[in-house]
């Protein structure tokens, strides 16, 4: 049961809550405004118009992309806008295609005009006369000021540089800033570096705001849960400085997070010790949070739980619970409380209670600018005193306000919201009983237990794929500095090649290890659920071994600790969706599934962990014995796999670790006449040297991608160029699905914004195998293609970013960035595998399709636009296995996106690793007397269905049907279809920054 406390305090909140809105007069000016907005965002086409308003009319810099956006919206404007306002709209669709130029600027004030009262001009006269204006009456203002998103460095420091400035003004005395904003790539993962460069960034401005004869206040803002730990840490550290003793400042928790209240105590005790040695108090401003659909899809994307509570009421109840706990004499004595919101229960109840426990001095209720002004007013008299949050932006710069915009027009929108109710809440008793039983249910569900972070380490939801351990969790940051420590240690010093590791240095001794696993396939391929208990066993092992697994990870290959964390995630899927494929082997009634007996697994360096437990995982689950031959550069992180799944239980003969040359052994194990099927990932000619070796082998290969990301002028160009420089230079580029190529469509050729954002972020990658890097080593020192691409430039190019080499051996690079590159030249054509990237243009996005398709490679590709037309057309017309709409085009997940290409980035059947077919490429299909129409591979057996349609290179023969066997007798002709068209599988989609697709 709550608090006698506060259930006594609930009625008189309400009758509160009624005099202020009888005691409200409404100015008819300041009305129209927010009844216009609320009245657009009511309406059932509102909030869908206004934000594909905001994202593709105020967004985009080209006017006539602008146009065409307005052409179609205003076919059907929202009912509830004004006749005139309609009418305007519908003119401007009709004038803009023509005129552009003129109509758009003016449809764009329309809208600033609109929600002028949310925002504050920044530019210096403007903001003089607002300040004054608001204080006029007693308010106070808290200014956040909005801007470019911070991509790399540069952005960072502007911003930063940009709040100090405000900060110095005479008439502002309140401030607040992020983390996130005065530092780029921020890494959780370097948990105490990424600390030390905050508090670095941050102790001028600190230290500015305590030498004053009169108060600088800042508070430290946060929006993601990923900051929550960052910000408290860092905030304690800087007002921990000498300093900072007598300077009061604040940081912000946000009640949506369970881990609210303990951060609360935490500030407490901090603030407690700081008082009691001398030190002036601190604010904390407690919020709801405003980023629930941000932290939904980031759980979602990553595997992991909501860091959030699950519903509004849920939330509502804990921020009365966090103030409860704040509100006393003891605590506010350390501690000023702000009460952020426009709930009028909630600051009614808030008020009453600081009221009856005598700390009302040591509160401040906040709300945000232009939201029910008329109310706030109100609130503010009986009160004492109101801050308002007020965001500041510059009108040509209006597209940055956009974030925020977008969360207060969705929160105006949501029936769950009090927001959505508060302009009809006086007038209509219907919506204040509803808010009034909101409110009095949240009270009700008050309690004394104590509330649990939501996110734990492995705390996945059951059947889901394992997700990425979370760097923001402490538990995470500590394996993973014990993991970066050792690795760094056998960088330095390698460990011999382990003896589990066989030797084969001759034919002879090749032939007997393929023997014992030809003697041990009989036995293996029968048991299918031994197999699958095995398979599951063994991805539990591999995350007993996450540590040790990361450490060699960083030693051997060079990658980072976040490239680690995910492979090792992807190893253990493969497990554990593997096993889960195996009964269907044995699911067709007239039809049966034999394994091939023997397979050989040869996996790359750049992925020294997942794929080649794909391979020999994918091989056990299907019931083949399996051989793997480690790439020489990475033997170590193939052994621990292969310990792991012997420790499972896969018995030794059944799986085999060996070394052998590249060169004649290595072709004799490849070519052996018992191996009956290889694995390769690899080069295409790789591929095409094993097949001439052996002709008629049964080769499953993923070999190379030149892949290329279009970015039209219809894209949130901030998100393209985080996305692209992401998938360019992560693993330093050492990705076959790595972005090498990005073609500008249109105006986005010219446009300064996009090229300075993408620099801005791949200069500011910091390069280095510490656990902050967002660059690893290269593998070896560059040669041949890569050589060239690093410090070659061809006729007509010229470097936007040159690469620069970091060491003296040449494993460590900074990105580089080459213009020009033109369709048909080497770089257009040729995989380099490094960390650079090309940029190329086109006129329209029927040309960007043909250069991205202009290649001999269909691996992954990408397109940045938030047009669903243009999505369709490229989704319809580009060659690839793998396609990425406004998302970064690297990093596919077992079962969600299935990965496999086309053209020569494919060689075999075309099954897609991590899909649910993959396993029918190592058996064949033996028809049980049902007719089945056989054709027979080359080899004589009979082959699978191939899924992407792919005709394969090796065996002309092969039609683009396919020439296998389908055991279709138990598939529907729409299961079938289902099956032909996998590739749709992997396609995967963010309409919006959200993650929800914006309806059209």
């Amino acid at each position: 049961m709550p608090k006698a406390e506060l259930l006594a305090l609930t009625e008189p909140a309400i009758k509160l809550v009624r005099q202020w809105l009888k005691a409200t007069p409404s100015t008819k000016a300041q009305l129209a405004a927010e009844s216009r907005l609320s009245a657009i965002l009511k309406d059932p086409n509102g909030l869908n118009f206004t934000l594909r308003f905001v994202d593709r009319v105020i967004r985009p810099e080209d006017n006539r992309i602008c146009a065409r956006e307005l052409y179609r919206l205003a076919k059907s404007p929202p009912k509830a806008l004004p006749p005139t306002d309609r009418a305007m709209i519908r003119l401007g669709g009709l004038v803009a295609p023509i005129a552009p130029g003129i109509v758009i600027p003016i449809a764009q004030a329309r809208l600033r005009q609109l929600v002028a009262h949310l925002i504050a001009d920044a530019r210096d006269a403007q903001l003089t006369k607002h300040i004054a204006s608001t204080r006029s009456d007693g308010t106070k203002l808290n200014l956040n000021l909005l801007g470019e998103a911070v991509l790399g460095e540069k952005a960072a420091r502007e911003r930063f540089e940009k709040t100090f400035e405000l900060l110095k003004r005479d008439d502002v005395d309140y401030v607040s800033i992020k983390v996130s904003s005065v530092i780029s790539q921020v890494s959780m993962w370097g948990f105490d570096a990424t600390v030390e460069r905050v508090i670095e960034r941050l102790k001028p401005l600190y230290n500015y705001a305590a030498s004053q004869p009169v108060q600088k206040f800042i508070n430290l803002d946060m929006e993601e849960y990923r900051d929550l730990s960052l910000t408290l840490e860092v905030f304690q550290r800087l007002m921990s400085l000498p300093e900072t003793k007598n300077l009061e400042a604040g940081i912000v928790l946000q009640a949506y997070l369970p881990d609210a209240l303990g951060a609360m105590k935490t500030v407490q005790e901090f603030a407690a010790k700081r008082v009691a040695s001398g030190g002036a108090p601190i604010k904390v401003r407690v919020v709801k949070g405003a980023n629930l659909l941000m932290e939904k899809v980031d759980a979602d994307l990553h595997g992991w739980v909501e860091a959030t509570y699950p519903t509004k009421q849920a939330t509502d109840t804990n921020y009365k619970r966090v103030l409860d706990w704040a509100l006393t004499p003891e605590h506010t004595a350390n501690v000023r409380i702000g009460v952020a919101g426009h709930n009028l229960f909630d600051i009614a109840l808030a008020h009453l209670l600081a009221e009856k426990r005598g700390v009302s001095e040591h509160i401040d209720f906040e709300m945000l600018k232009g939201m029910a002004v008329d109310i706030s007013a109100t609130v503010r008299k009986s009160v004492g005193s109101l801050l308002l949050y007020t965001p500041v932006v510059h009108p040509k710069e209006f597209e940055v306000a956009i974030a925020y915009l977008t969360r207060r027009l969705e929160e105006n929108a949501s029936p769950e919201n009090f927001m959505s109710g508060l302009f009809d809440i006086a007038s209509s008793e219907d919506i204040f009983k509803r808010e009034r039983d909101r409110f009095t249910a949240s009270v009700f569900a008050l309690d004394d237990k104590p509330q649990h972070a939501r996110r734990v380490a492995e705390g996945q939801p059951e059947g889901m794929n394992m997700p990425d351990s979370d760097p923001a969790l402490a538990e995470t940051r500590e394996w993973v500095a014990e993991a970066v420590a050792a690795a760094h240690k056998l960088a330095q010093h390698p460990a011999p090649l382990p003896n589990s590791i066989a030797k084969l240095e001759s034919e002879g001794s090749i032939d007997q290890a393929v023997a014992r696993a030809r003697a041990a396939s009989a036995a293996w391929a029968k048991n299918a659920a031994e197999r699958e208990r095995l398979l599951h066993l063994a991805a539990r092992e591999l995350q007993k071994r996450r540590t040790e697994l990361a450490t060699v990870m960083i030693a051997e290959a060079g990658k980072t600790i976040a490239e680690a964390d995910t492979e090792i995630s992807e190893a253990i899927d493969f497990a554990n969706f593997y096993a889960s494929r195996i009964a269907d082997l044995s699911s067709r009634k007239h039809a049966r599934f034999d394994p091939y007996r023997v397979t050989v697994v040869t996996p790359p360096w750049n992925f020294p962990l997942a794929i080649p437990a794909g391979g020999v995982l994918a091989a056990l689950a299907a019931g083949s014995t399996a051989i793997i031959k480690p790439a020489p550069e990475v033997p170590r992180c193939s052994e621990l796999m292969v310990e792991a799944l012997w420790a499972a239980g896969i018995p030794r003969d059944v799986l085999q670790i060996v070394s052998v040359e590249d060169g004649p052994l290595g072709l004799h194990l490849v070519a052996n006449d018992d191996v009956d099927n290889v694995v390769l990932t690899g080069a295409w000619e790789t591929a095409k040297l094993f097949t001439d070796q052996k002709p008629g082998l049964h080769l499953m290969a993923e070999t190379s991608g030149k892949n290329a990301m279009v970015i039209t002028p219809n894209a949130d160009l901030d998100l393209a160029a985080a996305d692209l420089a992401k998938s360019a230079f992560g693993h330093a580029g050492q990705k076959c699905s790595a972005a090498s190529l990005a073609i500008l469509v249109g105006s986005v050729a010219k446009s300064k914004k996009f090229l300075e954002q993408l620099v801005d972020a791949a200069a500011s990658m910091k390069v280095g195998l510490e656990a902050d890097s967002s660059i690893g080593a290269l593998v070896n020192p560059p040669g041949g293609k890569l050589l060239r691409a690093l410090t070659t430039l061809e006729p007509g190019e010229s470097w936007l970013l040159e690469p620069k080499q970091l060491d003296d051996e040449g494993y460590f690079w900074s990105p580089g960035i080459k213009l020009g590159i033109k369709p048909g030249s080497w770089f257009h054509l040729n995989e380099c595998f490094g960390p650079v990237l090309g940029i190329m243009s086109a006129k329209n996005l029927k040309q960007a399709v043909e250069i991205q398709n202009g290649t001999d490679y269909g691996l992954t590709a990408g397109i940045q636009s938030l047009d669903p037309q243009e999505q369709r057309f490229w989704i319809e017309n580009v060659i690839a296995g793998n396609k990425y709409i406004n998302r970064g085009i690297t990093g596919a997940i077992v079962k969600r996106q299935p990965f496999g290409g086309l053209k020569r980035s494919s060689v075999g059947p075309g099954f897609k690793a991590g899909g649910d077919y993959y396993l029918y490429g190592f058996g064949v299909w033996r028809d049980l007397g049902t007719g089945v129409d056989e054709r027979k591979s080359p080899g004589g057996e009979e082959s699978h269905p191939t899924l992407e349609r792919n005709l394969h290179v090796f065996r002309p023969e092969v039609s683009s049907r396919g020439d296998y066997v389908w055991p279709h007798d138990d598939l529907k002709d729409e299961e079938f279809q289902a099956l032909q068209n996998t590739r749709e599988e992997s396609i995967s989609i963010t309409n919006h920054r959200f993650g929800a697709p914006i309806k059209e």
